[in-house]
This record gives structure tokens, sequence and C-alpha cells, in this order.
């Protein structure tokens, strides 16, 4: 039966840095606490800057069960990017933000400290409306996927149906919470009775790795960029006997990468889970089973219950026949109500209908498992955070530095910006920058010079060609 609330399984709460255990009881008491104060908020979405801690798991675990639409932000936002995003969207309130409030804001309390808006006249958004997340950190002029109350719990019950989540399992907060991937994480252990863990330092902490073996951690969900760290470090899953599953999303991993792993939690009798997913999703659309891993290298699963996927061939016809090359088409529960540039289309309902066109390039084979071959659009992934390719290329023309023509292009987990007669040290800064811009680890950049960039027939630059040198 699906949960009506994420808080009916019955999870439990850890606090890694005070060792606080909630139980149930506690943790409903703890959350209708927080809830029991938006009582006083005026309407309208709540901004929540989230950080990986209880006090933010809690603020927007209330806003859910109060059914009040909320925005998950990167508590480590740049102001200016905060302020505008409040100025477009007249929030409610700003939970967890402290410091001087904004022109119609005043400073409050609501389970930590808030901006409150001063007037009650504000656009109330759609009652079906439960989670906003922002489409890209901080680049460009940002816009709210929106999701649905029915979206998320659907998607949190598939997760834990094809993971076989139940109470026993115990899960560490190993990506942000403001990211779809770790809301995902959290939602799906929850809505089962499961226990997630709260630690902040991650995957390259040490306290991580205390916490795993102190509550006995059983499963780690890691993007790309974590898994390259993991090999890295000689990552052996037999010096942790509780854990026994890992998962991988956000953007495809190397097929030696997913071997490696997979053999390595196959020889302790573990599992490998490869998913794949949009924020626009809920977030995640397939997983490949653990047993079905080896045999599917460089699939990226079959459609989670529930969903389905069908692919547009350039003639613009449907097809579910096996390797026929099109855009990949997704629909389910899960798929989002649709886009928010606004306050005004916070009330808008669903015009999406269940389906998501993903902007992704791929195939089915003939037992039903998608393969992407390519992207539609000119989006990129630096560890696992999407970011507009555009938008880098405009950052760098404002940034001040002496940079010739440059274009930006995805490679795996990270992006390659070739620029024209660069010297060492420009392209250092220019990495710099975009790393300080997107509070993202400068290795995620890599800055190349180049002679000219190739351009096409039409005088535009040849995209596809840079992406094969990257």
């Amino acid at each position: 039966m699906t949960a009506r609330g994420l808080l009916d399984g019955g999870g439990r709460l850890v606090d890694a840095v005070s060792g606080e255990v909630f139980e149930p009881e506690e943790l409903r008491a703890r959350v209708g606490a927080v809830a029991a104060e938006l009582a006083d908020v005026p309407p309208g979405v709540l901004f929540a800057r989230t950080d990986v801690d209880v006090a933010s798991v809690l603020r927007y675990l209330a806003a859910f069960e109060a059914h009040r639409a909320v925005a998950l932000l990167d508590a480590g936002q740049d102001r200016e990017v905060l302020l505008e995003l409040v100025a477009r969207f007249r929030p409610a309130a700003v939970l967890g933000a402290d410091g001087d409030a904004p022109e119609g804001y005043r400073g409050g309390v609501v389970g930590g400290p808030a901006w409150v808006r001063e007037s009650a006249d504000g656009v109330t958004p759609h009652p079906d409306l439960a989670v906003l997340l922002p489409t890209s950190g901080s680049t460009g002029n940002p816009k709210f996927v929106r999701l649905s109350r029915s979206a998320v719990l659907a998607n949190a019950e598939a997760i834990a149906d094809v993971l076989g989540i139940d109470a026993a399992e115990v899960a560490p907060t190993s990506l942000p919470l403001h990211y779809s991937y770790g809301m995902s994480v959290l939602n799906s252990h929850l809505v089962r009775g499961a226990t997630v863990v709260v630690e902040g330092s991650g995957v390259m902490g040490r306290p991580f790795w205390t916490a795993v073996e102190e509550y006995k951690i059983t499963s780690l969900a890691g993007v790309p960029y974590h898994y390259e760290m993991l090999k890295r470090l000689k990552f052996d899953p037999a010096k942790y006997p509780s854990l026994r599953t890992i998962t991988q999303a956000g953007g495809k991993l190397r097929d030696d990468l997913v071997v490696l792993f997979n053999d390595k939690m196959l020889a302790v009798g573990g599992r490998m889970f490869v998913m794949y997913g949009q924020t626009e999703a809920g977030p995640r659309m397939s997983t490949i089973p653990a047993e079905r891993l080896a045999d599917k290298i460089g699939s990226a699963g079959p459609a989670l219950p529930g969903g389905a996927f069908v692919i547009r061939a350039e003639d613009g016809t449907e097809t579910t026949e096996p390797d026929v090359v099109g855009e990949v088409l997704y629909r389910g529960p899960n798929v989002m109500m649709g886009y928010a540039e606004s306050e005004a289309e916070l009330a808008e309902g669903d015009t999406r209908h269940g389906e998501l066109e993903t902007g992704d390039l791929g195939r089915l084979d003939s037992d039903g498992y998608l393969h992407l071959t390519g992207r539609l659009k000119r989006i990129g992934k630096v560890f696992g955070n999407r970011v507009n390719l555009d938008d880098l290329e405009q950052l760098l023309r404002g940034s001040g530095l002496d940079l010739g023509a440059a274009a930006a292009v995805p490679a795996g987990d990270k992006v390659v910006v070739w620029v024209e007669d660069c010297a060492a040290d420009t392209r250092k800064a220019a990495a710099r920058t975009l790393a300080e811009k997107l509070h993202l680890h400068v290795s995620g950049f890599d800055v190349r010079d180049i002679d000219a960039l190739p351009l096409l027939p039409s005088g535009k630059i040849d995209y596809r060609s840079l992406e094969g040198r990257a």
C-alpha cells in the first residue's frame, strides 16, 4: 500500500554528530513541532536552505507532512542568487536563513532561524505541489522542477521495491539533501521504516566511515565522482561487514568502474545497483537489477515499476521495438507537474500528465533495457550536478579574465572547456572561477587551450567535434 506520508512507514533518524537517535514516535513528534510553527507562516511556497544536518531534515519533513510546498536550496548558495529567487518567487518564509532579512521580510524562528514574509498577500501553490528543486546550481536563471506529493511518494515506493528496502536497512546521507538523488535516498528509506544516519562529512571524510562502522550502515549511494575517488582510495567493502549494497546514479559511470565495483561487492556477497534518473522524474526512472548487472554493463536498466520507456524516432513515431535510436520518453507517476520560473506558475496544475521528454538519445534492447547514446540538449554533469553548458560559457565571458572564445562540452562526470589561445595560468583561473560560482570542486572543470574552435559550415561551433576530443 502506498504511504500517505514519508513518516507512515515508521522510519528512524540518527544524528551521527550528537549520537541522538530519533525513534519513530520521537521523530514524528519533532517533525510535528516544526510543522506546528508553519501554521503561523503566511500563504506561499517555503524556501528551505538545506544542509546535511538534522535541522534541515526536520524542516523538509515538516513541510512535506504539513502539505506545504517547499523548495530545497543549497545552504551554501550565494546570497545574491538567493535574494534573486526570493524576489522572483516571494516565498512565505526562507527556512534556515539568518543574517539581515531582505525588504519585505523579518527575522523569525521556524524550526531554526528564518526570514518570514511580512505580507499575507502571496500566491497559494497548487494543492498537489509538494517539492521544488532547482534545475541547476548557480548558473543562469534557475527554474524549479515542480514535483507533486504523489510523484515523490510514488518514486520513493518504487525505489524501495527494486532495492528491497525494509526496516533492517541503515542508509547514510552520503549526498546533499537538496540534490534530488540525496532527497530520494532519504525518502525511499523512511517510507519503509528504515534508518537514516545523518552524517555531513561525506564519503571522503573519516567521520563518515566511522559512522558506517558504529551504526552498521548497510548501503551507500554515490555519483560517478565518488566511485572515482573510492577507486583511488582502494575501497574494500570487506572492511565494512554491514555494508552490502551500493547504488550509483547522477551520471554515467565508466563501464570499467561498474565492473570493478560490482566484482568487489559480489566478492563479499553484496549487491550493486546502477540507476538512471532526472530531477524531473522525482528523480529516478530505472534501475538495473543487481543480478543482471554483469551482463548488462553500459545499460541504464528497465523502467521502474509503474513506469515505461518509449523511443521517439527521427520521424516522430514512438516505439518500444529494440535497437531503434531516438529521444527517450519516460511515462510514469513520478513525472513532474512542470517547471516554475515565476511565482504565478506555482499555482499551476499538472502540465506534463505523466510524460517526460528526457532530452536523452537512446535505444531499448530486446529485454526492454535502456541504452543511452547521447544528448539532444547542451547539458553536462559535474560530480552528479547538472549544469547548463551555455551558462558556463556565459560565466566565463563575464568573469573579467583575459579569455578568447570558449566552448564547454560534457566529458563523463566533468566538463571540458576549450579556450582559444589561453595561457596555463589563465586556464587555472578560469577553472577556479567556475568552481567558485557553482560551489563544486575545481577538478570538475578541465580548461584546455585550443588554437581555434572548430566551426560548422553555418559558422556555429562544432560541439560534436569537441566532444570527440574531450
